[in-house]
């Protein structure tokens, strides 16, 4: 911190202007009627609006780097996304080969049994209790849902 007595120093060597011996910001401004007291008062005036152009300009980098960031997260759960659905899928499709080969297993086994049509009928009719099943949870889930949305939504329009 500079004191009184640094005011007296000499200016560095190979400064090529004069050291101004007062500040303008922190002494104090009679403004009223003088010259020299109007050029402070702009000073200190175009000195804020550089502070806030500064600002601004931060602001819009910030900004930009949110957004960038952002964009960049974006595409990264896009691909994670793209990747667990195509491995999704393949686990689907293999998961619907191994349904109809145990399928067709249990109508063979079962055929020594009841016949080739009862079997058939015994398989047939516990798989379309099992996708029956998953249908009612299926429209249970879509209706809890369309609940929570639909409250949610008059919630926000009592608010508004």
């Amino acid at each position: 911190m500079a004191t009184r007595a640094d005011a007296n120093l000499a200016p560095p060597t190979g400064v090529a202007e004069e050291y101004p011996r007062e500040n303008p910001v922190t002494e104090p401004v009679d403004t009223v009627g003088s010259a020299d007291g109007e050029a402070v008062s702009r000073q200190v005036h175009d000195s804020l609006f550089d502070d806030v152009e500064a600002l601004v300009d931060d602001v819009r980098t910030y900004v930009d780097t949110e957004v960038s960031f952002q964009k960049s997260r974006a595409k990264f759960v896009a691909d994670r996304i793209k990747t667990a659905a195509i491995f999704g899928a393949g686990a689907g499709i293999v998961a619907l080969i191994a349904a109809i080969a145990l399928s067709i297993g249990l109508i063979i086994a079962l055929t020594p049994l009841i016949t080739a049509w009862g079997a058939t009928a015994v398989v047939v009719l516990a798989l379309g209790v099992v996708a029956y099943l998953l249908v009612r949870k299926a429209r249970g889930a879509i209706e809890h849902m369309r609940r929570t949305l639909d409250t949610h939504a008059e919630g926000i329009s009592d608010h508004e």
